[in-house]
């Protein structure tokens, strides 16, 4: 890849008057629109849609050269169609800044990785190679529709594969190299993808991986592909056959290749959300949904703004994520905005011998970071791990620039907030604002999150966002102020999913998010976690209300563990459950039936956490693992996974176990002494 040098002169931090604000200031002199509250104004958006909606497009000046006939036609959910009539183009929405931001000195992508090795791909650049990539996928044969997989690391490289993609009006799919060929391949066969664009290796925690066995067995069990594009590495031990090499695909010299206008609805990525059953579901969203939605919330809530504005000037947003995270795609919504994305890809921690949670944050300063994201856990590592933040400034790391700190994928624990908090009062900055948020990858959005003139409470979010109809209901089904209940979505958000692949009768979609919890079929979106309102509108999580296991943010179905951990001849049966629950870290037992005269010993737990390691992640072993005798099932065979998780949890056991619908109700006796054995120990 052709890179410019890093720059060493950094531009000055403005002011950043609140973009919420200025985007009230924009209602009242172009709509006549005044609010004297938050709470108003939200109501406002999430009971006149159309209003609200067709104020987001024309406020971030939307582009399409057709006009739509509505903003939003047809109902209940999730049969609700937007825009139509409007074409849009995500690859054309980023390259419209190239030129402003390029000629202001900006650049596109700044990235790094744990061996140092920086790059800035300038906006002219990124233009040059998503042209040239573009035209070498349809040189292979990829035509509007068909989808490319991707198996890359968060490198500059898979943004311009992803843009290049969609200018074609392909479909895009990404996994992350630490997933395990079983989990990559219960995604990407569902999806029959006609390019697979993979990295023969990474570097990650301190050690280089080969991933070019794992990119040929891809390529092998996966029919539909015709060509592979391979991102080399010097981490791979042999060179995969019949390929065609990134530094071709990416290297045509002037190439010139204007992305496609779409409808409104056509596909934009295949994104996987785990449930408790079956295959991960391939959740499909649309080009115009995610930018409506991604723009309104990292604008308007997170106050990102595009780096050529004069009152963001040089902004540099990062979010550490993986591939495999939503939060990735979060990120690459910066380009959308006009903002430069800072880039790192390895582990936030150091290496596995040598722990360093100081990673990220000189990372953060060596290149400007204005803006910084990360997931609950790392800022409890860090906490944990003792990081000295005035320490490192002193040392050189110059961390002032930042003013927002972004936090998702689990709930923050009140002590974690105030110990940043703290630490950044340290370093001159005594109102660093946080913006903790909660959603999901089923709409690539969030229901809740921040603003910056909000009051701020250690261990809450500030409020539900604007256009989303969150509401908490209880078992009656009936919103609820002060008291946790169900996540509820009473109203269509443009970014919910158009359907899942393959899903031809709707039937796993609406169970997936339009069912109640007596199965019966909902006008409402039902998300899965718990969350409590609070009379002002704040908000907290409580963790999931499904067995959905949620890893910092990383969602995995159990039947995935399952399906790696009875591989194993020694198993025979399994419940794994994630106690993630009121703001606890997450803390996960895993629970094995084992042969007759097998016996759970070092050894063996070590080939289950590896087969958990191997087909899926090292993300999802588990904390502890145990022997029982049975696992406890429905009368129509169903593992008990969420009432045995309540139980866990603390909750009375006559109020979360029905022994009258169990086929074994005696192996519950077990399942309550391990209950009331690990209540005395956290009361001790």
């Amino acid at each position: 890849m052709t890179v410019a040098p890093v720059r060493s002169a950094l531009p000055t931090t403005p002011p950043f008057i609140p973009r919420i604000r200025l985007y009230q200031e924009w209602l009242a002199e172009h709509r006549g629109l005044h609010f004297d509250s938050y709470d108003a104004l939200w109501r406002w958006s999430t009971t006149d849609l159309s209003a609200f909606w067709q104020s987001i497009w024309d406020y971030f000046e939307m582009q399409s050269p057709t006009p739509h006939s509505a903003v939003l036609q047809g109902g209940p959910m999730p049969d609700c169609r937007w825009f139509e009539g409007a074409q849009v183009s995500y690859a054309q929405q980023v390259l419209r800044h190239a030129d402003a931001a390029h000629a202001a000195g900006f650049p596109a992508i700044v990235s790094d990785n744990e061996q140092g090795q920086a790059r800035e791909l300038s906006w002219p650049e990124l233009r040059r190679q998503v042209a040239s990539v573009a035209l070498t996928l349809r040189g292979l044969g990829v035509q509007r529709g068909d989808r490319v997989a991707a198996y890359l690391p968060n490198v500059p490289e898979t943004i311009v594969a992803f843009l290049a993609c969609a200018s074609l009006g392909a479909v895009w799919s990404v996994c992350a190299p630490d997933m395990g060929t079983p989990a990559v391949l219960d995604r990407f066969k569902q999806i029959e993808p006609k390019v697979l664009i993979a990295a023969d290796g990474v570097f990650h925690a301190g050690r280089a991986m080969d991933r070019s066995g794992v990119v040929q067995a891809l390529r092998d069990a996966l029919p539909s592909v015709t060509a592979v594009v391979v991102l080399a590495t010097p981490h791979a031990s042999e060179k995969v056959a019949d390929v065609v090499y990134w530094t071709g695909a990416a290297g045509l010299k002037n190439a010139k290749f204007e992305p496609e206008w779409l409808p409104f609805d056509h596909p934009l990525w295949v994104v996987y959300s785990s449930g408790t059953t079956g295959l991960p579901k391939p959740i499909v969203h649309g080009h115009g949904g995610i930018l409506m939605t991604l723009m309104a919330l990292k604008c308007l809530h997170n106050d990102i703004g595009c780096s050529t504005d004069a009152n963001n000037w040089g902004e540099r947003f990062h979010w550490y994520s993986s591939t495999g995270w939503v939060m990735w795609n979060a990120q690459l919504a910066g380009l959308a905005g006009g903002t430069t994305i800072v880039l790192f890809d390895g582990s936030p921690g150091g290496s596995r011998d040598t722990p360093d949670w100081t990673t990220l944050w000189r990372f953060a300063a060596r290149h400007g970071v204005t803006w910084f994201g990360a997931g609950a856990a790392f800022y409890a590592n860090c906490m944990k791990a003792g990081v000295d933040l005035p320490a490192l400034q002193a040392a050189g790391h110059d961390l002032t620039r930042i003013r927002a700190l972004g936090s998702t994928g689990s709930p923050l624990a009140e002590d974690v907030q105030c110990w940043g908090t703290e630490q950044f009062r340290l370093l001159g900055t005594p109102d660093i604002w946080w913006c903790n948020i909660s959603g999901g990858t089923d709409f690539c959005g969030a229901f809740i999150g921040g603003h910056r003139e909000l009051p701020q409470v250690p261990g809450q979010m500030q409020c539900r966002l604007l256009g989303c109809a969150v509401e908490a209901w209880n078992e009656q089904g009936q919103p609820v102020v002060g008291d946790v209940g169900e996540l509820v979505c009473v109203q269509p958000i443009p970014s919910m999913p158009l359907y899942l692949w393959g899903d031809v009768d709707q039937r796993r979609y609406l169970a997936s998010y339009f069912t109640d919890a007596a199965g019966q079929r909902s006008a409402a979106w039902h998300h899965g976690d718990w969350l409590q309102v609070g009379v002002y509108g704040q908000c907290v999580i409580y963790g999931r209300s499904d067995a959905t296991i949620n890893r910092h943010g990383l969602r995995m179905g159990t039947s995935e563990i399952y399906r790696a951990v009875e591989a194993l001849p020694e198993v025979l049966d399994s419940l794994v459950v994630d106690l993630e629950y009121l703001g606890r870290p997450s803390h996960m037992p895993l629970f094995v039936v084992l042969r007759p005269g097998v016996a759970l010993d070092e050894p063996l737990k070590a080939r289950i956490q590896q087969a958990i390691k191997t087909a899926l992640s090292p993300r999802f072993v588990p904390d502890a693992i145990h022997q029982v005798a049975e696992v406890p099932r429905t009368l129509s065979g169903k593992k008990q996974e969420l009432p045995i998780k309540k139980l866990l949890l603390g909750q009375p056991a006559e109020k979360v176990l029905n022994r009258d619908a169990m086929a074994n109700p005696a192996c519950l006796d077990w399942y309550l002494a391990f209950a009331r054995d690990r209540q005395a120990h956290q009361a001790g």
